[in-house]
């Protein structure tokens, strides 16, 4: 099978490596067709296009939308995109908005418990000043010795019930599947076992996301545990989702699997690249 990665970030969001090194790293690990995928923005794509031809390498365009789905955060990925199509850059600058006050109330709630200047320390990481996220404060916790990994931090704080938690209202699932597919692109849901959906929620989502034009479900992601890989094949098929692979990249040793360490799709799935062009060139 065509080794496809269509999930990864750069310094655009909240990746560490800038579009360019992340092709570079990408393509040194064999990955033939490749998306740039930053959270709620596009301005990293032309630079990893040409970093993808001077390689060699299949490249579409794509990018991460950040939904607000019962009561939590889902993220839509949307591929073969075009990325200057002026309702979706809207629709992103619309989605971003914010993000700099939530952060410094996200720096507010960590001081209470004895954690300062987490907003100046984060601010070190973020290669966007738009896209200030709960990843940048993770990695300063890390670099301060508060939590030894960023996985410890996710567990004592930034998340639901912790402290420097702080919910934002973003897209709604129809305005970020109608961006992607007025851009020509194809809506994925990405890393669907990330999100703490009992049965029946999910089924809700994943059936107004196909009422409203998705295509496809992440199956074999970083994000996803090798069980949840089966799991989210059976209901690819179930709905007759495309199915998707990306390794959810964001820093060299940082996801649980790298690019050259994710499995292929499991058989019988339709790959959401099956009729795309730029697999010949891959």
């Amino acid at each position: 099978m065509l080794k496809a990665d269509l999930h990864c970030h750069s310094t655009v969001s909240d990746g560490t490596l800038a579009p360019s090194a992340v092709a570079a790293t990408a393509h040194a690990a064999g990955v033939e067709l490749w998306a740039l995928t930053d959270h709620d923005e596009v301005d990293g794509i032309a630079e990893a296009r040409a970093a993808a031809c001077e390689l060699g390498m299949g490249f579409v365009a794509g990018v991460e939308i950040s939904v607000t789905y019962a009561g939590e955060t889902v993220h839509i990925v949307g591929l073969r995109i075009d990325e200057t199509n002026a309702t979706l850059r809207a629709g992103l600058v619309a989605t971003r908005s914010g993000r700099d006050a939530r952060g410094r109330e996200i720096a507010a709630q960590l001081a209470a418990v004895g954690i300062p200047g987490a907003y100046e320390g984060a601010l070190k990481y973020v290669g966007n000043p738009d896209l200030m996220s709960r990843t940048h404060f993770a990695r300063y916790l890390v670099e301060v010795g508060v939590c030894p990994t960023l996985p410890d931090v996710f567990r004592k704080y930034l998340t639901e019930g912790k402290p420097g938690y702080v919910p934002h209202r973003w897209a709604s699932l129809a305005d970020a599947v109608g961006w992607i597919r007025g851009a020509g692109g194809v809506a994925v849901v990405a890393h669907p076992g990330r999100y703490k959906f009992d049965r029946m929620t999910e089924g809700a989502l994943f059936d107004e996301f196909q009422a409203l034009g998705g295509a496809a479900i992440e199956v074999v992601t970083g994000s996803h545990t090798p069980d949840q890989y089966a799991l989210y094949a059976e209901q690819a098929r179930r709905y007759g989702f495309q199915a998707s692979r990306g390794t959810d990249f964001h820093a060299p040793g940082e996801a649980r699997v790298d690019f050259s360490q994710l499995p292929p799709l499991p058989a019988g799935l339709t790959p959401v690249w099956q009729d795309w062009q730029e697999v010949r060139g891959a």
